[in-house]
């Protein structure tokens, strides 16, 4: 199943981001480590994760003393905080206060574990009869918990919601807050995504022998498998209209999305990529534009045989003979995998691209395998004043979410 939209009845623009990541608190050390060409993808604190059989990740680094108390609460789990440091991030580089209770406003999320580490703090309790155990370990347990957060802290009265649809859960977010801004069901939308390392998620991934045992290489031959990363992000979302009168200025805009469904396995993408290129042909439709009109691609790349090849198989589908010369980014091999957040901070990704006129590079990790020729950038920045973007997402059970961008002046 395709999901289409109508066709863009108004400009929606990106007016702030915020995000948290391996690299850092902040879209400063963020776009610093993506244009490194390094991997913020190494051993990690979270949790023991002696017994399992791989041993990185991309972990936040300890929160900065400065953003504690801003991000403090009983109640809330470590993702949670990730998505109230991101929201202020992205409100200030809107130009808004941190208070949304005079707006017409909604959160939009994705999401795939919520408090789920608090809850194996918990669950770790009982079984080590751990005295005076805190029940709030419990409350934030929820998937929608960092979405509910940052609603409750920024006085947001309008819809919330959070998706939860495996790895394309953020992609689908912000087609959401897409539909929600065009249809005049709020004035802004708070649209990303926040998930945090936790052992149940880490031990599936290996039980499946999915997780690399180094820095993941997306498209790469001989690539094994992804690697898991956590963090947040906020994009502030808001007409092109309303942009301009309060005098804000567009970082880019979202053009256009699509979804679809493989209907095929429940964790293997369908092999020839038609879920996939029907998302992406949905999001063109979406945006008003042509194939060839997209300049480069943040692509989904996990570095698992199986996705690499079906996504090369769904751009060879949608964009033909160019799609071996068109710019390929990949997000996940600099900060993991951040599951149900990860379009979002893709998304994220793809908007510093093109605001800063350059691609930034898929850390080093050998040769880009012969069978999925994409022109993979690497080494560092190439330069490129593009006017349009796409970015992928796609998850177990064949949810497929894409994005266009365009940026701001084209």
């Amino acid at each position: 199943m395709v999901r289409e939209r109508c066709g863009p009845a108004r400009r929606v623009a990106v007016t702030g981001v915020g995000a948290v990541s391996g690299f850092g608190w902040g879209i400063e050390p963020l776009w610093a480590g993506l244009s490194s060409g390094r991997a913020a993808i190494a051993g990690f604190g979270r949790f023991d994760h002696a017994g399992h059989r791989t041993h990185v990740a991309a972990e936040v680094p300890a929160l900065p003393a400065a953003l504690a108390r801003r991000t403090s609460g009983r109640r809330l789990s470590i993702a949670d905080r990730f998505a109230l440091s991101a929201a202020f991030e992205a409100l200030a580089a809107a130009g808004l206060p941190g208070d949304l209770a005079g707006e017409v406003a909604g959160v939009y999320f994705g999401s795939s574990t919520g408090g789920m580490w608090e809850g194996e703090r918990f669950i770790a309790g009982l079984l080590t009869a751990t005295p005076r155990l805190r029940t709030s370990l419990l409350a934030s347990q929820q998937v929608n918990g960092p979405g509910d957060a940052v609603a409750r802290r920024l006085g947001v009265s309008g819809p919330v919601e959070t998706l939860s649809s495996a790895c394309a859960s953020g992609g689908l977010a912000l087609g959401a807050a897409l539909d929600a801004l065009r249809a005049g069901e709020v004035d802004l939308a708070l649209a990303g995504g926040a998930d945090s390392l936790c052992e149940i998620t880490y031990g599936g991934f290996n039980a499946l022998r999915s997780v690399s045992e180094e820095p993941c290489r997306p498209f790469r031959a001989g690539r094994d498998g992804l690697s898991i990363g956590e963090g947040a992000v906020v994009l502030v979302l808001e007409s092109e209209e309303r942009a301009l009168e309060r005098g804000a200025r567009p970082l880019a805009f979202l053009a256009g999305a699509g979804a679809s469904c493989d209907a095929h396995h429940m964790t293997a993408p369908e092999p020839a990529g038609r879920g996939a290129a029907a998302a992406i042909r949905a999001a063109l439709a979406d945006a008003g534009l042509a194939p060839g009109e997209i300049d480069f691609v943040n692509a989904h790349a996990t570095g698992t045989p199986l996705n690499d090849a079906a996504e090369w198989r769904a751009f060879v589908e949608v964009f033909g003979a160019r799609a071996a010369g068109l710019p390929v980014t990949a997000t996940k091999g600099s900060i993991g995998h951040l599951l149900g957040s990860s379009g979002a901070i893709e998304a994220v990704a793809t908007v510093l691209c093109l605001r800063h006129g350059e691609v930034h590079p898929t850390p080093a990790g050998g040769e880009v395998d012969p069978e999925l020729p994409v022109d993979l950038v690497l080494g560092s920045p190439r330069p490129l004043t593009a006017r349009a973007a796409l970015s992928t997402s796609l998850a177990f059970g064949g949810s497929n979410a894409a994005l266009v961008f365009t940026r701001a002046g084209a």
